[in-house]
């Protein structure tokens, strides 16, 4: 039996929380978790969603009842297609994240791999991430490779 499950709007603290150790390992600059309560209702309701396009996996903590171990979310989008991806099925992966106190088990891994089964059951053709240099090691084992971006945002 697999230790992944699928989150559940129950768990939507924990994810957050999660997102926050993934936040602040990758930008110490934004360790401030003041945002979790106007998110904590839109995370909820996307995870009690089975028809939403994003999706988080995650492992229970072992030592801490109630606490996540790991999470792993993700979005399917939609894109005109091309010839790599003809469909346009485009998935994203974001907030990988594993409790400090429960790293190097696997969890990610197994998360990722979860995900990744998720993206193929949508006809996903092409994923797409952001790696932090401690974590490119599994995604390359996972078949990731890096790409030029010419990525571009506006916040508004």
């Amino acid at each position: 039996m697999s230790l992944v499950r699928r989150a559940t709007a129950e768990d939507a603290r924990e994810v957050l929380r999660l997102r926050q150790v993934m936040i602040d390992s990758v930008f110490a600059a934004d360790s401030s978790s003041a945002w979790h309560a106007a998110s904590l209702p839109t995370v909820r309701a996307k995870l009690a969603d089975p028809q939403e396009s994003f999706v988080a996996f995650v492992v229970d903590h072992p030592d801490r009842p109630g606490a996540l171990a790991a999470l792993v979310a993700g979005t399917v989008e939609y894109r005109i297609g091309r010839a790599e991806n003809p469909h346009g099925a485009v998935g994203h992966v974001f907030s990988v994240a594993t409790d400090p106190d429960a790293r190097r088990r696997g969890y990610a891994r197994a998360c990722m791999e979860t995900l990744l089964g998720w993206f193929r059951g949508r006809g996903v053709g092409q994923v797409d991430l952001n790696a932090s240099a401690e974590a490119e090691p599994l995604y390359a084992s996972l078949g990731f490779v890096r790409k030029p971006d010419p990525s571009m945002r506006l916040t508004l």
